[in-house]
This record gives C-alpha cells, sequence and structure tokens, in this order.
C-alpha cells in the first residue's frame, strides 16, 4: 500500500544526530518507515548499529545506516556529513537532535565546564552542523532543518537552567535561519518537547514523586514517549511541511498551556 504522498519520504536522506536512543531513534525509525534512507549517528559505533539492526528489521529493508561522531567535534561532524554525502549522495533531512545535560541543581552551582559543555554540543554543534549541510540543499533551492529543543526554553527553571538556555537559543537559531533561508526553499524548524520517557530525561521521571509533579498539572496527565515526537518531524520532513519555517512546535502533553 503507498504512502500517502503528504508524508511520503521516498527517496530522501535524512542525518539525525543523537539517534542511537530516545527520541532521535524513534525519529530514524518513523522517517525510514515512510521511505527515507537514515543516517544513525551518535558517539559510539556499536550503538548506532545495534540502532540500525533494528530499524532495518522493522521497516523490512537496509533503509538505515551507521555513522558515529562526537558532536562537540567540528572536524568530526565535517566527516559526518562527508560520509553520509559519499553514502547516498545528498541529504535532504538534518534533524539536529543530539544535547548535553550533565548538570542538575541551581544555576549558581554549575561549574564553568559543565556550562561551556551545554552551551556547546546544544547551539554552537548545531550550528556548525547546519553550515555544513545547508549549502547544498540552498543551491537546490529545497531542504528540510529541524532543531529538536525543548519547551524549557519557554520557561524558567530552577534545575535545569543551562538546558534551558541552550534551548531557548535553538529556537532562536531555527527563527534565524529559516528567515535566512527561506528566499532559496529551505525550511528551519525547531521540535520542542515536554517530558519524556527517555535516558536522557531520566532524572526528571524515575523518582514518582518528581513524575508527579511534572505532570499533574497537563492536561494529559503523562508523561511521554519518544514516538510522539517522531510524527512531528515526519510531518516537517514531508510535503505536508512545505509551508512551515520558523516554527517551535511544544509537543508536551498540554504543560505549557497551564
Amino acid at each position: 500500500m503507498p504512502l500517502p504522498e503528504l508524508f511520503d519520504l521516498t527517496g530522501q536522506t535524512a542525518l539525525i544526530t543523537g539517534s542511537s536512543r530516545g527520541i532521535g531513534k524513534a525519529i530514524a525509525h518513523r522517517m525510514a518507515e515512510h521511505g527515507a534512507n537514515v543516517v544513525v549517528s551518535s558517539r559510539k559505533m556499536d550503538v548506532c548499529e545495534a540502532a540500525v539492526a533494528e530499524i532495518n528489521a522493522a521497516v523490512g529493508r537496509d533503509a538505515a545506516v551507521a555513522i558515529p561522531a562526537n558532536i562537540a567535534s567540528k572536524e568530526a561532524l565535517q566527516k559526518l556529513v562527508d560520509k553520509t554525502i559519499e553514502r547516498f549522495g545528498r541529504i535532504d533531512t538534518l534533524v539536529c537532535n543530539a544535547a548535553s545535560n550533565p548538570y542538575y541543581g541551581p544555576q549558581a552551582g554549575i561549574s564553568d565546564d559543565q556550562f561551556m559543555k551545554i552551551l556547546q554540543n546544544n547551539i554552537v554543534s548545531n550550528h556548525w552542523l547546519i553550515q555544513m549541510v545547508a549549502p547544498a540543499m540552498l543551491a537546490r533551492k529545497d531542504g528540510s532543518i529541524t532543531i529538536i529543543s525543548s519547551i524549557g526554553g519557554l520557561k524558567g527553571s530552577t534545575i535545569i537552567g543551562a538546558y534551558c538556555i541552550s534551548k531557548a537559543a535553538d529556537m532562536q537559531l531555527a527563527r534565524n535561519l529559516a528567515a535566512e533561508f527561506g528566499p532559496s526553499n529551505v525550511r528551519v524548524n525547531a521540535i520542542c518537547p515536554g517530558l519524556i520517557k527517555t535516558d536522557f530525561a531520566k532524572a526528571l521521571w524515575d523518582d514518582p514523586a518528581t513524575l508527579k509533579e511534572a505532570t499533574g498539572g497537563a492536561p494529559l496527565r503523562r508523561i511521554g514517549v519518544p514516538d510522539e515526537i517522531a510524527g512531528m518531524a515526519v510531518f516537517l520532513a514531508g510535503k505536508a511541511g512545505g509551508f512551515t519555517t520558523g516554527q517551535s512546535f511544544a509537543i508536551d502533553g498540554g504543560a505549557t498551556i497551564v
């Protein structure tokens, strides 16, 4: 049965960072399911290969390949882009999902190294990677870039303040680049998940009291799962998202409306 044209990614190549687990892996899986070739990337080859095997088994074809990279290294990111193009010829969709948050606690307690790591991996590395991928998209006058931000960038926080600063910056990065790239038909958007059940966010949901506090006031009264973010990424990469740029989409069970 053919896919609906609006959500058909057949022939596309999608590069997704931080995609060996959690939200990134869910996005890679669903994009492959919708016809795209996907590059799974995180720091370690073994976990990338495990995710690739899982995705390919699920979709019934060799849709995914593993290309590890450390997002903190500009050289490693360039090699990631070069190897992706060598393998597939082009990059149609970029999803900047990889991020770091090495500190939980009051802003006053964060070390300089922790603060700089958050800013580097969550903002600067996205900027680098987009700079590497965008020129070919602009030349073709076609492409989609999605940055995975967070509703943390819309609110104040007493425990993940630096992370929230980085995620607010990611939304502004998407707006700036959407304005810059739009005349060449390259779209840039941000997805802002709420609390999602991933290893990355475990400190925020593993304790029942913390989870109840985080979800009790939200209309849906529950934590989200990675697959509930993936659909928006597919939308933005496909024809369905063709008139969508510069936006930040909160997917949070309604947490930000109350």
